[in-house]
């Protein structure tokens, strides 16, 4: 992987300037440096402009704007403009359109108009990278490189004839044969069994039900078709030019079919775009598990925020500005959960075009306004951040995280609607964050063994090897939950047999023989006074102890909650869906079982993260209250605060970041790990 870090932490944003006339490019340099901008990605949405027409090339422009950054000492994040084809490939190529899978042309006008898999478009795309890294590989402004842009945000699904030739080359790669296809695709079921390759399409719109590990296979594909065109410029790039080369993923703003976790590994920085929903009563909360997931997709390192917003957005349905002072919160949250950059969509806010009302870093109303005052400010935190680049984020608890759950578990024909892969996800992370705890959320196959408890959220599909290395974990000493719906099918989307949950159910010392979804706004209550909804199910006990019965609902005296003791750990099931008091306490027992604690104790809404290298160790405090905070904390504050000796205040919705004295916090290396004879696994001393 080639080194992408600055001497601090990088800051900036979008900057189109083809948009702007050139007088303009000088002020914007002016401005960047008032705001302490000190990268921008350039040329996302210029293939149009770079490649007027086939083969012709018109370079002009964006020599000069680069020139002009350098000469302003900006870098740049230098993109292969192939986010979206100009007018004239669909007009000469019109098999390059996506088709939805009722048939339907997805036309040009908007963005990203092309098929996935279309031949024609990656040589096209190809022969744009090539002459663009040709060109500016050795651009002293040029620092890494940004392939396409949100790969996969609007055309991640093609059903056309081109993707269906491609889909059967894929089918062909992974099964090699159509009697291990038709297993792996349980076609005995509604007469589907395939004799040869040419009958096996996509699943197109049918008339009702369309195979299951069919559509699983289509999802898989997919996002390995776009994973395809990343490596494929990523392959060119690295032949041609120094740069490092990344492209910005997607985590936690709702997008479900690209498998991120299998795209790490062909960037040399993963980088993300995050959004807040307007509609977020707590959208700091949602912004944590983005940064945790994203910071987990990176392997525990620092990774860079691509994109988030000053204000508002453009595209939600009512597009609230962020208040006074959230723009800062929400950037040092980023960097306080990993993120070793901070950008932002987009320098300046654009006059036409659909995002012209999406906020930007100097506003319609130019720099003398609330959004850019701020804009400085966080330059200036920034700079005062520098040594913090490079470090990581404790995190002593993990969640576990695939794509192919997700998809999985939300595929039709279940036995309720009501279960979603987000929402365990969602209450478990929210409850550790209301806490004080970071977790790390990653994938089933990571190493486990450094963390003191791991949570495991509607798993409904998972592999036999990482269903093996769970128990290997909870054996081994650690603590472990898993909620309902999980462990139940293999990766081809077949019932595990024997009982549910399947794959966990020795793990667990449970077996459930029916489930009892509940009907839309039924509630059961349970005997230790807590409540749920959407899911029961007959539970037998195999070893576990129960913690709390239904009290009430279609299983009365029935196991919800139950704990089984595996070697030297504890092995944690819940049966339905808690409320989110009782799913407060429920965590609060984990913590207290596995000793996993927060950095410093806060008072509620006050969010504490720390950050460390081998050497020293930084607390980054959010205040997201409307009064000040006090935390016990001992060092010097980065932010203007200066010495802190026991005592830090917080103002009300301000942020602080300390350098912690070299005696303060856990030992390199012990903030997280199997349990060590400080804190034993082992029930809490008051499970009641």
């Amino acid at each position: 992987m080639r080194s992408w870090l600055g001497e601090g932490i990088w800051y900036g944003a979008d900057y189109n300037p083809e948009q702007w006339p050139e007088q303009t490019w000088g002020e914007d340099v002016a401005l960047m440096r008032r705001a302490g901008v000190n990268l921008v990605s350039v040329g996302i949405f210029s293939w149009a402009l770079l490649e007027p027409a086939p083969g012709k090339f018109d370079f002009g422009w964006l020599d000069r704007a680069l020139d002009v950054l350098h000469d302003g000492g900006i870098r740049v994040d230098l993109a292969t403009a192939t986010a979206s084809p100009p007018p004239w490939l669909a007009h000469r190529h019109p098999e390059t359109l996506p088709r939805r899978a009722d048939g339907a042309i997805l036309w040009p006008g908007g963005r990203q108009a092309y098929c996935p898999s279309s031949p024609v478009f990656r040589e096209r795309s190809l022969a744009l990278v090539e002459a663009v890294a040709g060109r500016y590989a050795e651009h002293p402004a040029v620092v890494m490189w940004h392939v396409s842009n949100e790969l996969g945000c609007h055309n991640v699904h093609c059903y056309c004839d081109v993707s269906g030739e491609a889909f059967r080359r894929w089918l062909r790669d992974r099964y090699g044969d159509l009697d291990a296809l038709n297993a792996a695709w349980g076609t005995a079921f509604w007469s589907q069994r395939y004799h040869d390759w040419a009958e096996v399409n996509p699943p197109r719109t049918a008339p009702t039900f369309a195979n299951p590990t069919q559509q699983l296979d289509f999802l898989r594909f997919s996002s390995d078709e776009q994973r395809a065109q990343l490596r494929a410029e990523r392959e060119l790039l690295t032949r041609l030019a120094p740069q490092p080369v990344t492209t910005n993923f997607m985590i936690g703003t709702g997008v479900k079919y690209l498998d991120y976790h299998s795209w790490a590994a062909d960037v040399d920085l993963v980088a993300n775009d995050h959004y807040l929903t307007a509609a977020d009563p707590q959208p700091q909360v949602n912004l944590a598990l983005a940064a945790d997931h994203t910071r987990g997709v990176a392997g525990g390192g620092p990774w860079l925020l691509m994109e988030h917003s000053t204000s508002a957005v453009n595209w939600q349905p009512r597009n609230v500005a962020k208040a006074p002072g959230q723009l800062r919160r929400n950037s040092l949250a980023h960097v306080a959960r990993g993120a070793d950059g901070v950008l932002f969509f987009q320098w300046r806010a654009s006059r036409a075009g659909a995002e012209k009302f999406h906020s930007a870093l100097v506003p319609h109303a130019g720099p003398e306004t609330k959004v850019f005052r701020e804009v400085c400010r966080l330059g200036a935190d920034l700079t005062a951040l520098a040594e913090v680049r490079g470090s990581r984020v404790d995190a002593d608890v993990a969640i576990l995280f695939d794509y192919e759950a997700w998809w999985g578990v939300e595929l039709d024909s279940h036995p309720s609607v009501d279960v979603t892969y987000a929402d365990r996800l969602a209450a478990l992370h929210g409850a550790l964050w209301r806490a004080g705890i970071t977790a790390d959320v990653v994938h089933p196959s990571t190493d486990l063994s450094r963390y003191r408890l791991v949570l495991v959220p509607t798993l409904y599909l998972v592999r036999d090897a990482d269903a093996e290395a769970l128990r290997r974990y909870v054996e081994a000493g650690g603590t472990a939950l898993v909620t309902y719906f999980s462990g139940i099918v293999d990766e081809h989307d077949h019932i595990r047999l024997g009982g549910y949950p399947g794959a966990f159910r020795e793990l667990l010392g449970i077996r459930t023989e029916e489930f009892f979804p509940l009907r839309e706004g039924e509630r059961v209550g349970l005997d230790d006074g807590a409540t749920a909804d959407v899911w029961t199910e007959w539970l037998h006990l195999e070893g576990a102890e129960v913690l709390a019965s239904y009290a009430d609902g279609p299983l009365p005296g029935v196991a919800a909650l139950t704990r089984h003791i595996v070697g030297a750990g504890a092995a944690w099931y819940v049966g339905t869906r808690l409320d989110e008091a009782a799913t407060d306490r429920l965590v609060a027992r984990l913590l207290a079982e596995s000793g996993a604690r927060p950095p410093v104790a806060a008072p509620p809404g006050v969010e504490v993260v720390r950050r460390r290298d081998a050497d020293r160790s930084w607390l980054f405090v959010i205040n997201h209250t409307d009064v000040d905070a006090r935390l016990a904390v001992t060092g010097t504050e980065l932010l203007g605060g200066g010495r802190c000796a026991g005592e830090l205040v917080v103002p009300a919705g301000e942020v602080a970041v300390v350098r912690e004295d070299a005696a303060t916090g856990r030992p390199v290396g012990g903030a997280a790990g199997a349990p060590t004879a400080e804190t034993p696994v082992g029930p809490a001393a008051d499970p009641a």
